[in-house]
């Protein structure tokens, strides 16, 4: 039987491999061609660095693979004392996995219009667009998983209270950063305190996981609705 504390190690690799993924290719990557409001700029940056954009996609699939190998090392840690929360985590784990793979079709189309001259600058523009809002949607899944990690910790000896309230707070703010970007497209202090919220969780958790792993070596669950 695998040590709770050997699965907690293993999350937080994980889980740091998946964040340098996904910060590469939508920050580094991505970020280096994307020009918003300006088609010709955007067009002609992919052409320019076509494998770095392609190397975008890459790393975006391969942190789809890592999530859900997250998720099964966080559904296998949470199993023996919370298995409700394990499942529901699992579950969209799942679905914001899919949901990554599911929006690179349009950053597949944006390479294909930009290298193609069949198709204009604009076409190349508004695919990518559709995926930078598509990336905020999907990232409901990403906050909605941290609910039952947050809820786990809170209701068991596994993690410390205080981290279960943060990682619950994070949640809240990853289902809100889309809301926001779309109900009150001005609110921009809004979305920075979200944004800062998010960031603050995640790390921590990983911290968390890397260093200390689990509170106790054999966690259990406390009473009352703890399964």
């Amino acid at each position: 039987m695998i040590r709770p504390l050997t699965l907690a190690r293993t999350a937080g690799a994980l889980y740091l491999l998946l964040a340098v993924l996904g910060s590469w290719a939508q920050l580094a990557a991505r970020g280096s061609v994307y020009v918003p409001d300006d088609a010709a700029a955007t067009a002609t940056g992919i052409v320019e660095h076509e494998a770095l954009f392609r190397l975008s996609i890459v790393a975006d699939i391969l942190m789809a693979v890592v999530f859900v190998l997250l998720g099964l090392t966080l559904f296998r840690l949470l199993d023996g004392v919370h298995r409700r929360a394990g499942i529901a985590l699992l579950v969209f784990v799942a679905v914001g996995a899919s949901s990554i793979l599911i929006n690179l079709t349009f950053q597949v189309g944006a390479l294909i219009t930009a290298i193609d001259p069949a198709y204009d600058a604009a076409t190349t523009l508004l695919l990518l667009d559709l995926h930078a809002y598509g990336y905020s949607l999907g990232g409901v899944f990403f906050g909605l998983w941290l609910l039952p990690m947050g809820w786990a910790a809170v209701r068991t000896t596994l993690f410390p209270t205080w981290l279960g309230v943060l990682l619950i707070a994070g949640s809240v703010a990853w289902v809100l950063d889309p809301v926001i970007l779309f109900g009150l497209p001005d609110a921009t202090v809004l979305s920075a305190v979200v944004a800062t919220v998010t960031t603050v969780a995640e790390l921590t958790l990983i911290a968390y996981l890397l260093v200390r792993g689990v509170r106790r070596a054999a966690p259990i669950a406390l009473p009352v609705l703890s399964r």
